[in-house]
């Protein structure tokens, strides 16, 4: 066999797994959903092996998700880590055999507290599942290892289980793109969610203004002095009445004469494409692909120009 043909056998018991797991999910999985919903203190989630590094990360999608969440190692757990739990905590423990020796020692604390106790197995006779108050089952026999020892198929159902159980939770909770926004600050994602144009417009002297009456011999330098490839035409009180690029200037040399003497309200193009201060900054960028330009003039409530953005700074802006 070769390596592809390998790979291919590999996904595909894979996408078995999972496709059996979405059709055996029954009412056990809404009794966990109202049971991790219904938490007052913390979500534990706890595996030895490969089971504890899917734990690590469903208690990661957890606790980004509005469920705080972390990981218990069963081993340490008996030396003194119990310590973390407390009263109204819920635990999670994945063990697809549920016989798990390390798992089954930390049952008797977890008992005397009267924590709820859900289990993640794919054997529905073991010890494990016997003491759980819910049980989601891992329909998986067969793994993907060719030597079926290593654990495959059956942590990718688990992982996909744990993000089976998030999404639900996010859902009945209603959590926003503003809340997901507050746990991630950093990175690229942290900036789509979280940067508006307030954050990134250009205000005071940076705006590129002219008035209605202006020439060409005055537009073409503010275009040129500022640098975003337009400028917006204003009447006399200071408000917006239309937008003229560095397109319009060469378009209107070809078809004018005395260009020079041509003013600002007669090439101008009324009903400039603007956005408040609030939108963010993904949301503008999707604006500007969504009509073909560069630009946007950022206002105020009342419609007042406050400031101007341009592609330009979006992208090294990281969006």
């Amino acid at each position: 066999m070769s390596v592809v043909e390998t790979g291919r056998r590999v996904l595909a018991i894979e996408a078995r797994a999972l496709e059996k797991l979405g059709q055996s999910l029954d009412g056990a999985f809404e009794k966990a959903v109202e049971t991790l919903y219904g938490c007052k203190g913390k979500v534990i989630l706890t595996g030895m092996g490969k089971s504890g590094i899917i734990c690590r990360k469903i208690a990661a999608t957890l606790s980004s998700t509005g469920t705080p969440a972390f990981f218990l190692h069963p081993a340490e757990g008996a030396h003194g880590d119990l310590g973390v739990l407390s009263g109204g905590d819920v635990i999670v423990a994945v063990s697809n055999s549920g016989e798990t020796a390390e798992l089954l020692g930390l049952l008797p604390l977890i008992r005397r507290m009267g924590l709820p106790l859900i289990s993640i197995t794919g054997e529905m006779n073991s010890t494990l599942a016997r003491k759980s108050d819910v049980v989601l089952f891992l329909p998986v026999k067969e793994d993907a290892c060719p030597l079926n020892l290593a654990p495959m198929a059956s942590t990718t159902a688990t992982l996909a289980l744990g993000d089976a159980l998030s999404a639900a939770l996010m859902e009945k909770r209603g959590v926003s793109a503003e809340d997901f926004a507050l746990v991630h600050p950093a990175g690229s994602l942290g900036r789509r969610l979280t940067l508006t144009l307030e954050d990134l417009m250009v205000t005071g002297e940076g705006i590129p203004r002219v008035k209605k009456g202006e020439k060409m011999r005055g537009v073409i330098p503010e275009i040129s002095g500022k640098g975003m490839g337009f400028t917006g035409v204003f009447d006399d009180a200071g408000n917006l009445l239309g937008i003229i690029t560095d397109g319009d200037l060469r378009r209107g040399m070809e078809a004018r004469e005395n260009f020079l003497e041509v003013t600002a309200g007669e090439l101008m193009h009324e009903n400039p494409k603007s956005a408040p201060t609030t939108m963010l900054a993904a949301d503008a960028l999707r604006l500007m692909e969504k009509h073909s330009i560069t630009s946007l003039f950022v206002v105020g409530e009342k419609g007042e120009v406050l400031g101007v953005t341009h592609i330009h700074h979006l992208v090294k802006a990281g969006l």
